[in-house]
């Protein structure tokens, strides 16, 4: 089982540019809204088409803009799960199942496949009602029933748990697992959350402005990111642009400081980052140790959050009269502290040394 997916689609002022490989497990799209993560699933559906390129599923070309191929959505038998499920309103729970079942099956062939789904998705005592009867939960497990009814060459899902709460959301993963244990071919998996990514995805490919820039498994793109958008959706909340000014130093223009690193220093690197819990409260000037203000914190369950100013900032460091604003909502240092910290929570308006760890930047060269 495979997926090969090498396409160009020009849409206004935006550009699809995908290049990307799997084979059988997930691999997940991991992007900001916009980047091009559904648009890239519905080219590989048959939905959109591309201007140029080529798309071929286990060996099957559904796609080539140099050989005149261009597969109806039919014809590929793709299943692709939106984020609002889409079943028929008026089709009984039994009926949507059926429902991506070819019609030259035989109709006991068919109550078979019916049956057999519903029971693996424990929806089986709903077979006789109508979607708007059933909970959220409930009709999500429907459509992946329906989802394997149709035995897809490729199962293809779109940010399914967006609407959900926490709590339903736990729960309905588990229905995911039925459904990625039953599969043995590929399943391409969108989201933005890094989390539901790690726990889903095999391997994962980061998206940014209709451009895969970066593929590698899970734990490699949160502990070795190589690209700025990595870095931001790997949930690290202090990345800045940077300049190098020596074998093991940067510079950071928003933050105004200078910041050493132990390895040698790219002579491309473009950006810094470091994690907020990371950020270490200090006794003493030293290496990365810098002046802080703290101008706001708030709470959550576990942890405190503070957003910190250097109170030290490099002379040339301010920014254009007219990208100040803009500037200023950038130029903070993200803290996370936990309530059983034994240095303390930080308090608005407290004055502080805090060290950001050389040996835990993370810097990147796109």
């Amino acid at each position: 089982m495979s997926l090969d997916v090498s396409i160009r689609k020009h849409m206004g002022a935006f550009d699809l540019s995908v290049d990307l490989s799997a084979g059988s497990g997930v691999v997940g799209l991991l992007g900001a809204s916009g980047c091009g993560k559904t648009l890239t699933m519905r080219c590989i559906a048959g939905i959109e088409e591309p201007d140029e390129g080529r798309i071929v599923v286990n060996g099957r070309v559904f796609f080539d803009s140099t050989a005149g191929v261009n597969l109806s959505p039919q014809e590929r038998k793709t299943a692709l799960l939106f984020q609002n499920y889409m079943l028929f309103p008026n089709f009984t729970v039994e009926e949507n199942v059926a429902a991506g079942i070819p019609r030259a099956t035989p109709a006991e062939e068919r109550r078979c496949i019916v049956e057999r789904e519903l029971s693996r998705f424990d929806v089986i005592s709903f077979a006789k009602r109508y979607p708007h009867q059933l909970s959220g939960g409930q009709q999500q497990r429907v459509a992946l029933a329906r989802m394997l009814a149709a035995n897809p060459c490729i199962l293809m899902l779109d940010e399914p748990f967006s609407a959900l709460d926490s709590h339903l959301k736990m729960m309905l993963e588990q229905n995911l697992s039925s459904l990625f244990d039953a599969f043995e071919g590929t399943i391409v998996y969108v989201s933005h959350d890094i989390d539901e990514a790690l726990r889903f995805c095999d391997s994962i490919a980061v998206m940014e402005r209709g451009h895969i820039v970066e593929v590698d498994e899970g734990r490699e793109i949160v502990d070795e990111p190589h690209s700025k958008a990595a870095l931001k959706l790997s949930g690290c909340k202090n990345v800045v642009d940077v300049t190098r000014t020596g074998d093991h130093a940067v510079f950071s223009p928003q933050w105004g400081v200078t910041l050493h690193v132990p390895g040698a220093v790219p002579a491309d690197v473009a950006a810094l980052g470091v994690r907020a819990s990371y950020l270490e409260r200090a006794s003493a000037p030293g290496e990365n140790v810098f002046r802080m203000r703290v101008d706001r914190v708030s709470d959550s369950r576990f942890e405190r959050s503070a957003q910190l100013a250097f109170l030290d900032r490099e002379p040339g460091a301010e920014p254009e009269a007219n990208d100040r604003e803009m500037h200023f909502l950038h130029q903070h240092l993200f803290w996370r502290v936990t309530y059983r910290d034994e240095g303390g929570l930080p308090k608005t308006g407290e004055e502080l040394l805090v060290r950001i760890p050389s040996e835990k930047l993370y810097l990147v060269s796109e």
